[in-house]
């Protein structure tokens, strides 16, 4: 990945993180509850996906390379349901680099419809 597309990718990753924790806000009015909640959302580098984590719960996973999984394709900065705690869902829920939050919610990347 060029210098350009990892700042891309790191900003729109940050951007996630934020969304999360406005979502969380939403849900939770304890100002406590909150500070703890966004103090524990993190990013896990890994070699073919970031993993973005609460504590250590596995909320998604995030492609850092172009690829295929479970013979589906997918592109840098699409987003994955967690299938275990090590491993991607096979199917993408949406992607870093889209403007729109509906595709997921602070518990993690929404089912497929």
């Amino acid at each position: 990945m060029n210098t350009e597309n990892k700042i891309k990718y790191d900003s729109s990753v940050g951007k996630l993180l934020e969304n999360i924790k406005v979502d969380y806000t939403k849900f939770m009015s304890n100002a406590d509850m909150v500070e703890s909640f966004n103090n524990g959302v993190h990013v896990k580098p890994g070699r073919k996906f970031d993993k973005v984590m609460h504590g250590s719960s596995v909320w998604g996973f995030i492609a850092k390379t172009d690829g295929v999984l479970k013979g589906i394709p997918y592109f840098v900065g699409d987003v994955f349901k967690a299938a275990s705690w090590r491993a991607p869902a096979k199917h993408v829920r949406g992607t870093i680099f889209s403007s729109e939050t509906n595709w997921f919610r602070w518990t993690g990347p929404n089912y497929m419809i």
